[in-house]
């Protein structure tokens, strides 16, 4: 599933980008890189062209994937949600401070609740459709991968990122 792929990328392509980078790899650099790359591919790239896109433009094909009914109108309420994310996810190299926090922790709490609503639709309908039961680990894995990076920044980066 193209989400799980995204998120593996949001941690391997930072990654690569340090090992690659002549400047020195401080804690603080290495999260403050993590958690661009984070809010860049997981929220924008999510929000955005994965989000947005299929869910207003391929309203019905993008429900039956997910086990849903096509022709529901709430398809374009959650793409126009999911593509105001992704904007901000986007924005997030551009604009620093706690527009990072609030772009990260908003996009984290959708991610555990739309996480808890899939987990619930395959216990309780035996929703096993790929875009319902997989969403259920990359939307996990990227609320918790942004929680601590967020944390961690806040600790380690935060003060010096809204100082520059």
């Amino acid at each position: 599933m193209i989400g799980l792929i995204v998120a593996l990328f949001s941690v391997l392509l930072p990654l690569a980008h340090l090992a690659l980078s002549k400047v020195p790899r401080t804690r603080a650099r290495v999260v403050r890189l993590l958690l661009l790359y984070a809010l860049v591919l997981d929220v924008g790239v999510i929000g955005l062209p994965l989000g947005f896109v299929p869910h207003v433009f391929f309203a019905d094909e993008t429900a039956r994937s997910i086990g849903w009914a096509p022709g529901s109108p709430f398809q374009f309420e959650v793409g126009v949600h999911d593509g105001a994310w992704g904007v901000l996810g986007f924005l997030c190299i551009w604009i620093r401070g706690a527009f990072w926090l609030a772009t990260g922790l908003g996009w984290s709490l959708f991610m555990l609740g739309a996480t808890y609503g899939h987990i619930e639709q395959t216990l309780r309908a035996g929703d096993y459709a790929p875009y319902n039961f997989l969403t259920i680990f990359s939307d996990g894995f990227i609320a918790l991968w942004l929680l601590l990076l967020l944390y961690l920044w806040r600790r380690w980066d935060a003060d010096k990122d809204e100082q520059r």
